[in-house]
């Protein structure tokens, strides 16, 4: 069981409980309003239809860009999940209201009692058992897709199932489905629960009584006896979410992310047990967090205080520069340009270089005796690739490789999720893909990395970037992170690795292991000076 479950379990209550009160907002009074009026429910109608129908990730994506929702984070998360849950609400509220009878209508306008007051005290009640089949049916439906939200910084319980695809980890998978699932149903009973004999009596007698008719007016008082079971739902959750939630956010400090992969993951917990453990300063890690891109913007808006990049990666994917060999060079002049275009700080390398791998079978390289990229080519016409989604579309990527090589497959390269690519090799469902030098199942799934003989790829150093601004607030972070300088090597990140993807360790319990072998870490190869002055 995933240490942190019950935190997770508690952001993605807040989500949930965030959105349908966003979706109810918004639902309720235009539902209202468009009973009334079939043109507007047409409209109003048609327009949460063609809402539903856009992907959720692809929602989310959108949703980033927006400037006053902050980026990465809960904010886009919550706002999709308000989106897509305002189609059974809105939907139900109109069913509902239209199917009240007319006359009972008429009877409350002749007792006279106005619009307002027929609708509070006649067609809300008798819409009530419609209205709360779309809560539920909008509830459980956002419990499945805050699953989705991990992939924007939202967290909750979708961290474990991204976490363990990324690592083919079924345990990990299930450690997220089955509580989403477990709570999906809890709600969903919750919702539908009978108050009883007795808590109606208790209803009236508290609706009856002289302090409630002096506190509430009279048309109000029918309506509450309906929705008090998702009322005092939603109380308990916001509470249970500020006890577990409050604390540890008042102490968090310095934020630390990483992109969706083990490796990444890895060093980001590496980071943030160094600054953990040389400062007072405390970490809240925000791993998983997509692509490169989606991380790079969260360190330029703050809402990342640092994160550890590839140089190959920023040279080619961020500053969109040509793939150049010299590793000092592009270390050097994309500190330069990070600085000057970003205000972002890159630090020396940690002391490896992870570059990309094309990678094949063991027993096919013996087949047919391949040891480098271009002993593919007879090959390529009857074999199959399978690439990640960033390796498909990076300049330094598929493109490039396919021109330099003159590589072209049978047929266009499987996307995948990069921690699948491995496995799918293995499985012989694709026969070449594009994994990492220092990943651990290179040696455990007996594949063989190809020689990149023409020098394709770019030097992929492991350098610490961080927000200028978030190193002038905490100057004490220059120190740690310049000592950080060569301290780790290819093999090391190889092993750590291996011991999260195939013994299925967590990763701060991996790090911690290492650091407390390792300590005081040894300087493995010489740091290159800075090349400018920093902003601290």
């Amino acid at each position: 069981m995933p240490p942190d479950l019950a935190s997770r379990m508690a952001e993605h209550l807040a989500l949930v409980s965030l959105a349908m009160a966003i979706g109810l907002v918004f639902a309720i009074p235009l539902g209202v309003l468009a009973a009334r009026r079939p043109v507007l429910a047409r409209f109003a109608l048609a327009t949460a239809n063609g809402l539903q129908t856009i992907p959720s990730l692809a929602l989310f994506g959108v949703l980033l860009t927006v400037p006053f929702l902050g980026g990465i984070g809960p904010a886009p998360a919550v706002v999709a999940l308000g989106i897509y849950a305002l189609l059974p609400l809105l939907r139900t509220t109109v069913i509902g209201l239209q199917g009240v009878p007319a006359g009972l209508v008429q009877a409350g306008l002749a007792l006279g009692l106005n619009r307002r007051q027929v609708l509070w005290t006649i067609e809300f009640p008798l819409a009530w058992p419609v209205l709360l089949t779309g809560i539920r049916l909008a509830t459980v439906g956002s419990v499945g897709l805050a699953t989705v939200a991990a992939a924007i910084g939202a967290g909750g319980l979708g961290v474990f199932i991204f976490r363990g695809i990324a690592t083919v980890d079924h345990g990990l998978i299930l450690a997220g489905a089955l509580p989403a699932a477990a709570l999906a149903l809890l709600l969903d009973g919750l919702l539908g629960l009978d108050l009883g004999m007795g808590g109606r009596r208790l209803l009236a007698w508290l609706t009856s009584h002289r302090g409630w008719r002096w506190s509430v007016p009279v048309r109000v008082r029918p309506l509450v006896l309906v929705p008090v079971p998702l009322v005092a739902l939603l109380l308990m959750v916001l509470l249970l979410i500020a006890l577990l939630l409050g604390p540890h956010q008042a102490k968090t400090v310095i934020t630390i992310g990483s992109k969706n992969f083990t490796e990444q993951v890895i060093l980001g917990e590496f980071l943030s047990q160094q600054i953990e453990n040389n400062t007072p300063l405390k970490v809240k890690r925000q791993f998983d967090l997509g692509g490169t891109f989606v991380l790079h913007e969260a360190v330029r808006r703050g809402q990342v205080d640092g994160y550890v990049e590839y140089t190959g990666t920023a040279w080619t994917a961020i500053l969109k520069r040509p793939p150049i060999s010299d590793a000092q060079r592009v270390w050097k002049e994309t500190a330069k340009r990070y600085q000057s275009q970003f205000d972002l700080t890159v630090f020396p390398s940690l002391g490896f270089d992870n570059t990309f791998a094309i990678l094949v079978r063991t027993g096919d390289a013996q087949r047919h005796q391949l040891q480098t990229i271009s002993d593919l080519l007879p090959l390529a016409l009857t074999w199959r690739a399978g690439f990640g989604f960033e390796f498909l579309n990076r300049q330094d990527g598929y493109r490039g490789l396919s021109q330099r090589y003159g590589l072209v497959f049978r047929m266009p390269p499987r996307e995948m999720d990069l921690g699948l690519t491995y496995r799918a090799l293995a499985d012989g469902q694709v026969d070449v893909i594009a994994g990492n030098a220092t990943d651990g199942q290179i040696t455990s799934l007996n594949l063989t990395h190809l020689v990149d003989e023409r020098h394709y790829f770019p030097p992929y150093q492991a350098v610490p970037v961080f927000n200028s601004a978030s190193l002038r607030s905490h100057p004490q972070l220059v120190g740690v992170l310049k000592s950080l300088a060569g301290t780790l090597d290819a093999a090391t990140l190889r092993e750590l690795n291996r011991q999260v993807d195939l013994e299925h360790r967590q990763p701060a319990e991996v790090v911690r292991t290492y650091l407390r072998r390792a300590a005081p870490p040894a300087r493995l190869h010489p740091a290159p000076p800075p090349p400018a002055p920093g902003p601290w």
